[in-house]
């Protein structure tokens, strides 16, 4: 050939994903006999309600169900979306015409999100500890990354004292999680009103990721129970974590029409839409009743116990109180590398457990179990690390 083929130069600081990178590694183990317990990804293990599977399939064997979907969604997804905000964070002024954007997950709408509003060298802050995709997803539109530090000393919460020294004027985008993933952080209504006060005073749009917050909690709160959050703020949210739909991929991006159309001018040149059959199965979900939520939230408090057991073996500290699917805990101080330790639970125990270094610099002293399994598998991976 007369010249090289090369990839883009937005490549170069981004990688595949670590847990797909991983888990083929794990399934190689598993096809050499070695039965890993995964306690690794946070993919829930549960069915969805039944109600959504039966009218995904009523409507799988309609004849006229088959073609393409409007990239905004079915009228009545939008305003499914809108009541169960209504119903369950108490915000009751949404317009589903155009204040609710359904996303083939939130994970596809935070690199929407990145493409709509920023330019190559526009800053965005990423929390460290963090969803690596936050960081990924500003790599591949080529904007500057602000990491802000969380720390436990301030309850994983972000130091306005330190943003405040940071070049605000470059930075048009902030990316927050709470209830925060990997440490499971409760939200608070201090903490946005913050957030939105922050947001406001220097021109920065907040995006807070909000997977989590049905999850061992009673009180599930949204950033736009803030009065006037919709000038500065817009919300992501999923049915994978609350309502065991991780593969059905539904989530929906929550603002103003503005920005809502913003977002829409990127997704709609990058997908079709969602299948119907999985919108209206999205839809009987989203009519669940508080007991759906709080039976599965019991569940996961059981498995929180056995999780519990296995820090401790390891000899790991867990702060009381986390939310979401995980358990995040510190390293003993006697173990060089959070890594190592996770790498030789994987080979000695055959237990794969994540380290917390991919979530960021502020996670190498951490190690993230995952609740997504059966009790009956997490005493396993017990005995097998007591053992």
């Amino acid at each position: 050939m007369s010249k090289e083929i090369t990839p883009a130069d937005r490549l170069k600081n981004v990688n595949e994903y670590w847990f797909s990178r991983k888990l083929k590694e794990i399934a190689r183990l598993n096809a050499e006999g070695k039965n890993i317990i995964s306690l690794g990804i946070g993919g829930p293990d549960m069915p969805p309600p039944a109600s959504a599977i039966r009218a995904a399939v009523n409507c799988l064997q309609q004849t006229n169900s088959h073609g393409y979907q409007m990239t905004v969604g079915l009228p009545t997804l939008r305003n499914a979306m809108a009541k169960w905000y209504e119903k369950h964070y108490h915000v009751e002024n949404l317009n589903p015409d155009n204040e609710i954007l359904p996303l083939i997950g939130s994970k596809e709408g935070i690199l929407n999100i990145a493409l709509a509003f920023l330019n190559p060298g526009d800053g965005i802050l990423v929390p460290n500890p963090g969803y690596p995709t936050y960081s990924s997803a500003a790599n591949l539109v080529e904007a500057k990354i602000f990491k802000y530090e969380l720390k436990p000393e301030l309850d994983w919460q972000p130091n306005f004292d330190e943003l405040e020294k940071l070049p605000l004027d470059e930075i048009k985008l902030m990316l927050v999680n709470y209830p925060h993933m990997p440490t499971g952080t409760p939200a608070s209504i201090e903490i946005f009103q913050k957030l939105v006060d922050f947001g406001r005073q220097h021109g920065i749009l907040i995006i807070n990721d909000n997977p989590y917050s049905f999850i061992m909690n009673s009180n599930p709160l949204s950033i736009f129970q803030i009065e006037g959050a919709k000038e500065i703020a817009m919300e992501l949210n999923s049915l994978s974590k609350c309502l065991n739909m991780a593969g059905w991929r539904v989530g929906m991006l929550i603002g103003d029409a503005k920005y809502i159309d913003w977002v829409l001018k990127v997704k709609s040149n990058i997908d079709s839409g969602q299948p119907k059959a999985i919108m209206e199965g999205a839809i009987a979900a989203l009519n669940s009743e508080k007991e759906w939520y709080d039976s599965l939230s019991a569940e996961y408090m059981r498995r929180k116990i056995i999780a519990k057991e296995i820090m401790q073996t390891l000899g790991c500290e867990c702060r009381e109180g986390q939310q979401g699917l995980f358990l995040w805990g510190r390293i003993p101080d006697s173990v060089i590398s959070a890594e190592d330790f996770t790498e030789n639970i994987l080979s000695e125990k055959r237990v794969f457990i994540t380290p917390g270094f991919i979530f960021g610099s502020a996670g190498e002293r951490y190690i993230r179990i995952s609740l997504c399994a059966p009790i009956e598998k997490l005493k396993e991976a017990l005995n097998r690390i007591k053992n």
